[in-house]
Order: structure tokens, then sequence, then C-alpha cells
């Protein structure tokens, strides 16, 4: 291990021209505090929300599932909203006063803390239900290859935020401000998960809970190398923000799926409650509405509750939202309004982010988590667990895993049935938390805590 960190200082040393490119250091400098390195290899690297940008929350099958017990609990300075990250043998963790940790994936123990700036005091903002202060939210991006770690931070001064960190010691490489032109900071909240693919971050903004003030929806693209920034706006006079927690969806072909929250307009179609399918530049490829979509903007019924799921082996994406309907659609096309191949009522309403396995695909909804089944025509419940209430689920050792927030535990189940496996109290859990995992861990938020399971016999 120690080996690949010194090949990846030296990456670093060979990258530092563009490290300057994205900008200055931040006034407040991280802080480090070094620890040696985990000796054993992992080769199962969590690298985004839900493993990567396709948001597929599959880990791996080995070493299966056995007699899982705590292996440590850590403090950190601030609320875990994000999902923690697993590179190298190392927890990254982002808490909302703008602080990213890096843990030793067996010990627990600090490698590196760097503190990016002063959060924002949520008194100060007219809406929203982060509290006292709101930093990082949405899922920081790590590139493992280049040895960076990418993270937006909201800063106080109302501004968002993009770092470029090293995975080795949280150097700041570079920053940037992404909130898109014209937007206003007070208002736009980054609570969806960043994404890499074709040369960019992909940074997705929604409105506040509340919906308060003029936001809009949009997907930001920063160039990795250097150079200017790209937007997509959701064509909505306000609202149709992309607030999801998983974010943005890539393909394999670098196409981009958002889904969008409810449009103010009532009248012309303004892509609320929309899939929308983007090139890496951005540019709308295709999308879809229901046929309701004027009422479901109407009812702040939101179809962008829960990110799109894409399963390249069948060529179609799942969408369910707030009224929980499962829509179908055919994934190169998505087709337009009232366009899906097939509709389900399957739950009282999805939010969050799914995983899916082979055909299956775990939906975490109001009422329970739902397991559907899928060919490229239809949609079948195969299972509901309708007790625990669960959070977005992820899949590792052969089992289901996911938080439930009102009580605060962490939750094992079997992906053929729904039956409880296992469960763990992790004595606090924020709305939208989801673990990560890699062999032989399961690691989750735990409110200003961050828990780690090992899971093997």
């Amino acid at each position: 291990m120690k080996g690949r960190l010194a090949s990846v200082v030296t990456l670093l040393v060979a990258l530092t021209s563009f490290a300057c490119g994205l900008g200055a250091a931040p006034t407040t400098s991280p802080t480090a505090a070094a620890t040696s390195s985990p000796s054993p290899r992992i080769s199962g690297d969590w690298v985004e929300y839900h493993g990567d940008s396709s948001r597929a929350g599959l880990g791996a099958a080995s070493p299966a599932f056995g007699r899982p017990q705590r292996a440590w609990d850590v403090a950190v300075d601030g609320d875990v909203y994000a999902s923690p990250l697993i590179v190298a043998g190392h927890v990254l963790v982002a808490t909302e006063n703008n602080t990213v940790y890096s843990l030793d994936l067996f010990t627990g123990a600090v490698v590196w803390k760097a503190h990016l700036g002063n959060p924002v005091d949520a008194s100060s903002l007219p809406c929203g239900n982060i509290a006292p202060v709101t930093g990082i939210t949405g899922t920081p991006a790590a590139d493992p290859g280049a040895g960076r770690l990418y993270v937006v931070g909201f800063l106080a001064g109302q501004h968002h935020v993009l770092f470029t960190l090293s995975l080795v010691d949280g150097a700041v490489l570079g920053q940037r401000d992404v909130d898109p032109p014209g937007s206003n900071p007070d208002v736009e909240q980054e609570r969806g998960a960043l994404a890499l693919g074709s040369g960019y971050a992909y940074v997705p903004f929604g409105g506040l809970f509340g919906d308060c003030g003029n936001y809009h929806g949009y997907v930001v693209a920063v160039p990795v190398a250097g150079g200017s920034m790209r937007s997509y706006q959701v064509p909505s006079s306000r609202e149709a923000g992309i607030w999801s927690p998983g974010g943005e969806t890539i393909a394999a072909s670098g196409s981009i799926y958002v889904v969008t929250g409810n449009g103010e307009s009532q009248s012309a179609f303004d892509y609320g409650n929309s899939v929308v399918k983007l090139s890496p530049d951005l540019q709308v490829q295709s999308y879809f509405a229901p046929s309701t979509w004027k009422s479901l903007n109407a009812s702040d019924a939101d179809l962008g509750s829960l990110g799109a799921t894409l399963l390249p082996s069948m060529g179609v994406v799942l969408a369910a939202g707030k009224q929980g309907i499962a829509y179908l659609l055919k994934a190169d096309q998505l087709g337009g309004i009232g366009g899906e191949v097939t509709s389900k009522p399957v739950c009282s309403g999805a939010f969050g982010g799914t995983a899916w396995m082979g055909s299956t695909v775990f939906v975490p909804c109001a009422d329970g988590l739902v397991a559907l089944s899928l060919t490229p025509n239809s949609i079948t419940v195969k299972w509901r667990a309708v007790h625990p209430v669960l959070g977005s689920p992820i899949v590792a050792g052969g089992v289901l895993w996911a938080v439930e927030p009102d009580s605060a535990r962490l939750f094992a189940l079997d992906p053929a049935s729904g039956a409880l496996l296992y469960t763990y109290g992790l004595g606090s859990a924020r709305h939208f938390n989801t673990p990560a995992a890699t062999e032989g861990f399961v690691v989750s938020p735990a409110g200003t805590h961050v828990v780690a399971i090992s899971t093997g016999a």
C-alpha cells in the first residue's frame, strides 16, 4: 500500500500545473494528522455515490456475509449528509462544517483532514432543513488514478466552491466557484452527488427544502484539465431542481441522466418533473415527462425525488418519484411527454437513490423498500419490506444494506426476499444517509460520527 501511495505522490507532482490552473488555495489551510497507512490490499474502491457514476450501488460479493460486528466508530466535526467514499484502504468523509477526513479503513484512525472554509449559517438562509450550518452536502467524487478528490463546499458569504484535494495528504490542489451564471446561491442547494466523466466534474443544483426564492435546476460541468465551465439550466421560469442525493447517472457512452423536480409552469412544458438525457457537454439529447406533468408541477409531486436508474444490458432507464409510480423508459430515446414503455404504481413515494443487481432494482420508498424485477418491457413487484422504512440501499457481500433514518439503525436484508438478517444502532442518522462498501466492510454516516461494520465471518 505504501508503494501505491508513493506512486500517487509522483503523479501529483507531475500534475502540479493542472492544480494551479484551478485557482489559489483557500485562506483556511488544511490541517494534516498523518498516521501509518493500512497495509492490507483493498481492490474494491467506492469512488462516488453508490460506488461510481453508474449509481448501481453494487459492492464486492466477497467475503460473503458472515458474523458482522462494529469495527470502529469515529466522531467528526459536523453532520455527515454525504455518502462516505472508500479509496485504497481509506474512508473519505465530508461534513457540513466543510471538513474532509481520510480515515484508515481498518482502524478508523485519522490519516488527514482538511477544513475548506467556514460553512454557511443556516439561519441566514430563507429556508432549508440542514442546520445549524450547511457546508458539504453532496457526495464528493474521487479519481484514484490521478490521486484527486473533488468536493463542493458551501462557504460563508454564500458561494459554492469546487475544491480539488490530494488523496494522499488532503492538500488543496485547486479551487473555483461553481455557482451557475445568473443563479442566486442563497436559494440553490448542492445536495446531489458529484460525478466524473468525459473529462468533467459534474455538479448538480436544486433548491432548498421549502422551495423558497427564484431557484432553478442546473448541472455544471467543470473541465478537470482546466478551461471554461459549462452549465445546463432547466428551462423552467422557476424551480425544477436537480436535488436527489444521487445527482447524475452517467452511461458508458458519457451521456448524463438527471431527473428534475416540479417546475412552476402549468401551461407550457418547462422540463419540470422530467428525466433529461444530456451529452457530456450538457446538450439535451432526449427527455421524458409523465403525461400528468402539469398536475405534478401544481402539487409539488416531484418525479426528481429519486435519481435515474440505468440498466445498460436492457437499454432501459427506471424513474420514480413522490407519487410512487415507476416509469420504464428506453435509454437511447427517453420518449418525450407520455412516452414511457410502461409504468406501474409500486409504492407511496420513492426518495433517494436505488441499487440494482442483474434485473432487480431496489427502490427506497416512504412505505418500505421495494424490489422490482424488470424486463425491457415490464415492471413487476418482486417483494416489499414494509418495516423497517429504509433509505437508499446498497448491495455488498451478497446482502442489502440501508439506513433507517427514523430509528438511526443500519440494516442488512436478504436481497432475494427482503428478510431481515442484521441490524446495528448507529446512535444518530440524517435524511438520505446511505452507506458505502468494500471488501469486508460497510461504512455508514451516523450523525456527527462515522461507523464501520466488519461484515465477514
